[in-house]
């Protein structure tokens, strides 16, 4: 839903869905969908509703609390999460709430400070200041705002004062002894795998590597790196198998539990158990709790198939968290669970051998369609290195690393041999899955779909997976091509789309013709940290089906224009890189490492006067001219796009000496239907004759949400608008893409076009 009914209209239909369904008729399952509906929706209120008050934010606060997580680590600052125990003054009205921290290192220092010491469990009393979480909005990229709404965290923000910091009491609880093992663990294992035998046997995924995850989401085998619901059913099962083997050598002890039950408890405890150590992670809570449904049913002595099990299950989950649909495991792990209830056979019916891999065939084909609307992703690497990667893991390393970590837990030093063990296990098969990620069958990427291509693509699924006989299963194959190749909207002979990425504070625009893709800029990236190149530009790029640049324009070579380059050059390849005179240099120190078989762009300037023409749009550079000294933002590259429908002005960071320039020396040239506003609406641009030269009907702003700079002036949005252009921003519309087309001119804001009831633009 776009946003959420009053509280009244969700208590309303809850008490009367109650009431519905205690009623004992026909349509009580209308009072059971009025019941969920209701409490989801006032659960959603409850999590909004812990977000910072917008008075508190940005201010100095102090509040005591807990470490509540597995601090990570990183080069420069360390990220974790922090429950709010009570707070001084303004700060009290955060008590209770979870917020996400960062702590950051001295600017300028080469040593990390005492941010390292911080330990899961800990109570510290700390200096912070707090916002609302709020996040990038592009196709493709990650919704953070989702996530902290999933999550429950109410407030993101940094130590304000580091050195205030106070640690009130050690680290206590489960967390602290998941930290305690997984330092075991690499102390004990020498070899690099021991990040990996941390992941399979705590959840501890902080050693992976940007080049690890790319490796696993390759070949499809994230679900198992971590503990998982796969994992945890594994466990259950063998502990399961254990009591009920105990059972049959001891049968007297049937007279007080029998056997059937006697499992059903083991396994619901071994779950429980194997939950506590991932942290009670959300894909192993569903399945402790689909373990609980299942042993309920056998101490009540009542039969409960897979469907009724799963189906409990999905209940159970949905109960305890309506917001978990949220999240794209809870419907990987139930889709995949009820495809293979359905198509699989009863057990013991085939060989295992032939079981597992129509098993595999069926998750490939069942959950393709989800994990391509998910990720924007298909690996077709994925169903061969799964083939590999569950029988070896799950029955071998995995039950390796829990060994060790037992033995560990009751005898100090008698876990490091399991360990070693796995980690050794672990090597036979990376080095090949690593080699897999590089092939072209790994990654496929797939440009974003229509919503209903899922509903066709899934029914195209059951179609296929429906049993042998049924005739035209090769038709099905016609309902997957809204989703695996979707209209992507590309523009027409002779007009042009231009997409203003949100990279927060920075610029990236692409601009496309009907056979051509250029892009402007890529966005913020800081070392050790955020890189908008990686994080927006290239899922933005994918999403929009772009898959080659046939030109990158750097426009000058301050960081939020120039640092994401080298992320986007090593997603997709380039034919030609431009930037200023004199910034060249910088440009070719920004690349990624070449080879021969990569030798990346060449590089050239960008220089007045310089035009092409794509697909009947031409482009032409305003600025700088061929001896323009290198002054920095006054030498950015300003690129006309004109149509027979239009112009864009794309302006870098120009100020006011060279938009008189501009003036004086291009007035023809200048004017233009949409301008890209330079230095992103600084009190230092937007001069007035410039501004009613273009005579712009449409200005984009591309900052950072209430940036340090205060971009864009009121003053230069006003004088815009008085000269009659719309004034549209990233800072309030996520990505913004325009067409100038037959049709005249067009806008669409990625935030207004998919409005969602915890987008924080709204608040």
């Amino acid at each position: 839903m776009p946003r959420l009914p009053a509280a009244l209209l969700l208590w309303l239909p809850g008490i009367a869905g109650a009431m519905a369904w205690l009623w004992r008729w026909r349509g009580r399952w209308l009072g059971a969908l009025l019941l969920g509906f209701a409490w989801a929706g006032l659960q959603a209120g409850w999590a909004l509703a812990q977000r910072i008050p917008p008075d508190l934010e940005r201010r100095p606060l102090v509040v005591t609390g807990t470490v509540a997580d597995l601090p990570q680590h990183e080069a420069r600052r360390t990220r974790f999460l922090f429950t709010v125990e009570e707070g001084e003054g303004p700060a009290a009205a955060l008590r209770g709430r979870r917020i996400m921290l960062s702590w950051h290192d001295d600017y300028g220092t080469r040593l990390a400070g005492p941010r390292l010491k911080l330990r899961a469990g800990e109570r510290w009393r700390l200096a912070v200041k707090l916002r609302a979480p709020r996040g990038l909005r592009n196709p493709g990229g990650f919704d953070s705002e989702k996530h902290a709404l999933l999550q429950r965290v109410g407030a993101t923000g940094h130590l304000h004062r580091p050195e205030r910091a106070q640690r009130l009491s050690g680290a206590a609880g489960v967390d602290a002894w998941r930290e305690v093992m997984a330092a075991r663990i690499g102390q004990s294992v020498a070899s690099p795998s021991s990040r990996f035998v941390r992941a399979l046997a705590l959840g501890d995924t902080r050693g992976l590597t940007r080049d690890d995850w790319h490796v696993l989401r390759a070949t499809g085998l994230t679900h198992l790196i971590a503990i998982s619901g796969f994992h945890v059913g594994m466990v259950a099962s063998a502990i399961a198998l254990l009591i009920g083997g105990l059972w049959r050598l001891f049968p007297a002890w049937a007279r007080s539990l029998p056997r059937p039950q006697a499992m059903g408890v083991a396994a619901v405890l071994a779950a429980l158990g194997y939950a506590v150590l991932a942290g009670f992670a959300l894909p192993t809570l569903r399945t402790v709790l689909m373990m609980a449904v299942w042993a309920a049913a056998r101490l009540g002595r009542r039969p409960a198939g897979v469907a009724d099990a799963l189906a409990l299950a999905l209940i159970a989950v949905l109960l305890f968290d309506p917001l978990s649909p949220l999240a794209a495991g809870f419907w990987l792990s139930f889709g995949g669970v009820a495809w293979l209830a359905w198509c699989l056979p009863a057990a013991g019916a085939q060989h295992w051998l032939r079981g597992f891999l129509s098993a595999q065939a069926v998750a490939t084909v069942g959950l393709l369609p989800l994990t391509v609307v998910l990720f924007d992703q298909a690996s077709l690497a994925g169903p061969f290195a799964n083939l590999i990667a569950i029988p070896w893991w799950s029955l071998v390393v995995v039950p390796l690393s829990l060994l060790g970590t037992a033995a560990e837990a009751l005898l100090p030093g008698a876990g490091a041999w399991p360990w070693r063990w796995a980690a050794t296990c672990f090597d036979l098969t990376w080095p090949g899955f690593h080699w897999l990620s590089g092939s072209r069958f790994s990654l496929w990427w797939l440009p974003e779909a229509a919503p209903w291509a899922v509903a066709a693509a899934l029914a195209g699924a059951f179609w296929m997976l429906l049993p042998r006989g049924v005739p035209g299963k090769p038709l099905a194959a016609l309902l997957w091509l809204p989703l695996l190749w979707p209209d992507r909207g590309l523009p027409r002979s002779g007009e042009v789309q231009l997409a203003m990425i949100d990279v927060g504070q920075g610029l990236s625009v692409l601009v496309r013709t009907s056979e051509h893709a250029l892009l402007y800029d890529m966005g913020p990236a800081m070392r050790d940290g955020f890189d908008a190149g990686e994080r927006a530009v290239v899922p933005a790029l994918r999403a929009w089906g772009v898959s080659r640049l046939d030109r990158v324009v750097v426009s000058h070579d301050d960081n939020d224009h120039i640092g994401g380059l080298a992320s986007v050059l090593r997603a997709l390849p380039a034919g030609v890189a431009q930037a200023p005179p004199g910034q060249t240099a910088a440009v070719e120190a920004a690349l990624p490492v070449r080879s021969e078989s990569a030798p990346g762009p060449p590089i050239r300037t960008c220089v007045a006067g310089e035009a092409w023409e794509w697909d009947g749009v031409r482009f032409l550079f305003l600025h700088p001219h061929r001896h323009f000294p290198n002054l920095g933002n006054e030498s950015s590259c300003v690129l006309r796009v004109e149509t027979a429908h239009g112009a864009a002005l794309l302006t870098g960071d120009i100020g006011e000496v060279i938009e008189r320039e501009l003036v004086r020396r291009f007035p023809a040239q200048v004017r233009a239907e949409v301008v890209f506003a330079p230095h992103h609406g600084s009190a230092g641009s937007s001069d007035p004759a410039f501004v009613a030269a273009t005579g712009a009907r449409l200005l984009l702003v591309s900052s950072g949400h209430r940036n340090r700079f205060g971009h864009p002036k009121p003053r230069v949005v006003a004088r815009w608008q008085e000269g009659g252009a719309e004034v549209v921003g990233t800072a309030e519309g996520g990505a913004v893409q325009v067409w100038l087309s037959p049709e005249g001119l067009a806008v669409r804001e990625r935030r207004h076009a998919r409005p969602r009831l915890w987008d924080a633009a709204r608040r």
